[in-house]
């Protein structure tokens, strides 16, 4: 399998909002080094609006009320990749107009054009990009893992209820250490 590691809306207003003091950037950040050390490429998605908010329609409910916060919009203060876990040089950074890292976005076409069919997921929201990349993903037959502690939730019950009963049904879900040995064994 050719796999690539999703790092996704890891931007500075979202961590702001998510992080917990868990250690969760760190663990990211393991996770990320460890892909760069396997050659396993590193592909970032952020959530990027246009002013104006024209891809906004009323009957989406989430993006409607981000839209009415004024947030995402591309180039804003906080759309920023967290410098914690900013991409290297000639690392590819995806933007997309939707929940999932598919949506809006050209993914699936860089994903083809590197011959990857395998995606190991990390991000924040775990009920929101993590969730509807992994269900997209998921109908598109590409292998899947995702990292337990490389995902993050504002809602501690929610994420615990994704990674251990849904996310199962469709992909691995691993620690970031287990994945690290694993890739490392490779």
């Amino acid at each position: 399998m050719n796999s690539a590691l999703l790092v996704m809306d890891v931007q500075q207003a979202i961590v702001d909002i998510a992080d917990d003091g868990s250690g969760y950037l760190p663990r990211l950040r393991r996770a990320i080094d460890g892909a760069r050390s396997a050659k396993i490429p590193v592909i970032y998605v952020v959530i990027g609006l246009r002013p104006g908010f024209p891809e906004v329609g009323t009957r989406n409910k989430a993006l409607a009320a981000i839209a009415r916060a004024g947030l995402y919009v591309e180039g804003a203060p906080g759309t920023e990749i967290h410098p914690d876990i900013a991409p290297r040089p000639g690392e590819v950074v995806v933007t997309k107009r939707r929940a999932s890292a598919f949506s809006g976005s050209d993914l699936d076409v860089v994903l083809r054009a590197r011959g990857i069919d395998s995606l190991v997921l990390t991000g924040i929201a775990t009920s929101a990009v993590v969730l509807s990349t992994l269900c997209q993903a998921n109908d598109m037959d590409f292998g899947l893992t995702v990292l337990s502690d490389a995902c993050l939730d504002t809602d501690p019950e929610l994420h615990q209820v994704l990674i251990e009963r849904l996310f199962p049904q469709w992909a691995d879900v691993v620690t970031v250490e287990d994945w690290l040995m694993a890739s490392a064994a490779q």
